[in-house]
């Protein structure tokens, strides 16, 4: 595999270090706020419908704005990109934090919603930085280090919300916590990251998987390199024709089957999670108190399955396109054991696993995704996946309603069959990605 992007081991350790603790913070401090904006927007006297309304218009921003802020960040570059979503991200949240009205309520979610893309961004940085085979496992930390900031933000977030005017305190600390991460991402060593980046892409171009894929993908990047050198202050219309090329790139490329994939899967555990405290309510008669702890004992161990993906990668010899297929089989047979459990024992058992299984799978799509593409267009695939991400949570909650119509078990059966889909079709390109697991032991 290609060497680390900064200029050495030790500065690439420094630069990812530092990413950590960009996700962790990043996610601790949304992870306060997010829990306590619907009591807030209802304390405004906004009805269920308008903050319904305001919730998905924010939604439907981070579907169309995705794609565009990660392609832009392979033309801009990832300092100046990754600058500013973490400065109009903070501008949205000290926003948040002034809202006495509905409308300011519904204005502060704009700068968020177009450019909350700090994670993805991160995500793609650390994809320059780090060698193919290194990718999965860092992955895997920077999302445990983010999942930690999950689990602990609520809590912060609920004790703040005691005290008086504690939402707008909370909201001016996450916009606080966002001016942090912008000092950490200014303060990384980008002068040594800049100056070997450029042989970087070259030793990632020549351990390309799949030539054909990744034709247009290069010829674009190379492009954008180019305009990335000149100046970060070009002509608009130059950023958003480069933009569009490289969107254009990735719609031509054979990709389909690896987004599809993904819509697939997190439409599934988007249905899994759907009705759950409801679903255990009705079906053991457990309190939602149960399910709430639950859910934080699985995000606790999905934590713990970021940390255990270096072994795991090393036992399937770096192979991501058979982990995730064996990682996507398994989600799909817990979530069953889940839809016919006779006992909350086995729903435990299922959460237990389906922890490990889902964080593995995400990360493994991740890598695929960059290992098909082309890394030198991470930050548009990674857009791109976040889009399809996106549309599976606007679809799920309505499929879940549908399904509900009939039974509690409903959302997580058709969830079982999503999976299914997923797997099928992983396995129909088998051969496509035969030779993925061989490229990446060639790059030991």
């Amino acid at each position: 595999g290609g060497r680390g992007a900064a200029g050495s081991p030790a500065a690439s350790a420094r630069f990812v270090r530092c990413l950590y603790a960009v996700g962790f913070l990043d996610l601790f401090g949304v992870s306060m706020v997010v829990p306590l904006m619907n009591l807030h927007i209802k304390s405004l006297g906004a009805s269920h419908t308008v903050a319904g309304i305001i919730g998905s218009l924010y939604g439907v921003m981070q579907l169309f704005s995705s794609t565009f802020v990660g392609c832009w960040s392979d033309i801009v570059g990832r300092r100046y990109s990754l600058l500013a979503c973490i400065l109009l991200s903070a501008l949205g949240y000290f926003l948040l934090g002034n809202s006495t009205t509905v409308f300011l309520f519904a204005i502060s979610r704009v700068p968020v919603g177009i450019f909350k893309h700090t994670l993805s961004i991160s995500k793609a940085l650390l994809s320059d930085l780090v060698s193919e085979r290194d990718r999965p496992l860092v992955m895997g930390r920077f999302n445990a280090a983010s999942s930690v900031g999950f689990i602990l933000g609520p809590v912060v977030g609920g004790y703040l919300a005691e005290l008086e005017g504690g939402f707008y305190q909370t909201s001016f600390i996450c916009a606080s916590i966002f001016l942090l991460n912008g000092g950490l991402v200014w303060m990384l060593p980008w002068s040594e990251e800049n100056s070997s980046s450029r042989d970087h892409y070259q030793d990632k171009r020549t351990n390309s998987f799949s030539a054909k894929s990744n034709h247009d993908l290069h010829l674009n990047s190379a492009t954008s390199r180019a305009v990335t050198n000149s100046s970060f202050l070009q002509s608009p219309w130059i950023q958003v024709a480069a933009v569009l090329k490289k969107i254009k790139g990735i719609a031509c490329s054979n990709l389909w089957d690896v987004f599809l994939v993904r819509f697939l899967m997190s439409v599934a555990i988007l249905l899994y999670y759907s009705n759950f405290t409801l679903a255990l309510e009705e079906r053991f008669g457990v309190k939602p108190l149960f399910a709430g702890y639950l859910m934080s004992y699985s995000s606790a161990l999905g934590v713990l399955a970021g940390c255990l993906l270096g072994p795991i990668t090393r036992l399937y010899r770096h192979n991501t396109y058979r982990l995730l297929l064996h990682s996507s089989t398994f989600t799909c047979v817990l979530i069953l054991l889940y839809a016919s459990a006779l006992s909350i024992w086995m729903v435990i058992l299922s959460s237990t696993f389906l922890a490990f299984s889902t964080t593995i799978g995400r990360t493994c799509i991740i890598d695929l995704e960059l290992t098909v593409g082309g890394n030198e267009a991470s930050g548009t695939l990674l857009g791109v996946g976040q889009s399809v991400t996106s549309v599976g949570r606007i679809i799920a909650p309505l499929l879940s309603g549908i399904a509900q119509e009939f039974s509690p078990c409903g959302p997580p059966s058709l969830a079982v069959g999503l999976a299914l889909v997923a797997v099928v079709i992983m396995n129909a390109n088998k051969q496509k990605y035969h030779s993925h697991g061989s490229v990446k032991l060639k790059n030991q």
